[in-house]
Parts: C-alpha cells; sequence; structure tokens
C-alpha cells in the first residue's frame, strides 16, 4: 500500500508540476501582448471584438489590451505632405493646362479616420486631386494664371 501510494503522489507532484510549468509560459507570452506603447505623436483606436471601446483614442504612453479580444490601430497625427502628380485640366474656356500640387494634411480625430474610412491617406489623396480638378474647371486661363 505505501508503495501504491508513493506512486500516486509522485504523480499528482508531476502533473502539478507540468500544470505550473504552462501556466508561468502561457503568463508570460500572454504578458507581452497585454502592454503597448503609443508614442508622443500617435494615438491608439482600440477595438474589441470588433467595437470601439472609448470614444477617445488612447495615448501617448502606455496601456493595455486583452490578448483574444482586442485589436487597435496606432495613428500618426504628425502632419503628411504629399505632391498631387501633375494633372491636364480643361478650364473654363476651353484651354488645356497642366498642374500639380502640394498637400499638407494632419489627422484631427484619430476615430473617425479610422472608423469612417478604410484608407484615409489614400482617400486624402484622391480627394486633393478631384478638388484640383473641380477648382480649375471653373475658371479661366486667366484667373488660373493670377491665382
Amino acid at each position: 500500500e505505501s508503495k501504491q501510494t508513493d506512486k500516486h503522489k509522485n504523480k499528482v507532484a508531476n502533473k502539478q508540476k507540468k500544470n505550473s510549468v504552462s501556466y508561468s509560459v502561457s503568463v508570460k507570452v500572454s504578458r507581452v501582448w497585454w502592454l503597448q506603447i503609443v508614442q508622443e505623436y500617435e494615438r491608439a483606436v482600440i477595438f474589441r471584438l470588433g467595437r470601439i471601446t472609448d470614444r477617445k483614442p488612447k495615448g501617448p504612453g502606455i496601456f493595455f489590451i486583452l490578448p483574444c479580444t482586442d485589436s487597435f490601430v496606432k495613428v500618426d497625427l504628425r502632419t503628411v505632405s504629399f505632391d498631387i502628380p501633375p494633372q491636364e485640366i480643361l478650364t473654363k474656356d476651353s484651354v488645356t493646362v497642366c498642374v500639380d500640387g502640394v498637400v499638407y494634411f494632419r489627422v484631427n480625430d484619430p476615430i473617425a479616420s479610422v472608423a469612417n474610412v478604410t484608407n484615409a491617406d489614400f482617400s486624402t489623396r484622391l480627394l486633393a486631386q478631384t478638388t484640383l480638378r473641380n477648382v480649375l474647371g471653373t475658371k479661366n486661363l486667366a484667373e488660373v494664371l493670377s491665382d
């Protein structure tokens, strides 16, 4: 009987060691995913199960997320500049003009830029090109040259 109880105690002890080892490994791996850092010029929009958690973005600094249920998108708040490629535009008096430009923009509302638009950068580029064509299409050549 004493041999059987010793064997039983050894099995229980080994099982507890395995459980504690797997628990400590999973906790260490999980901790990496819980802690996130956002720079001074960034904000994080956090989604929990596909819904935005707060009505204001997180950051700058450290914040925690749940590894399996949360995802987040970092939004850069710095001013971004890009060139509008040369566009051939037909003015109001039917003259073809080749015009290019430079656009500067900055995200003011990170939640709106993530939740309302698929790709805010690309949408801004297309909007700038369209606006350039529409505005210059309503002007005469003399007005384009003077402005």
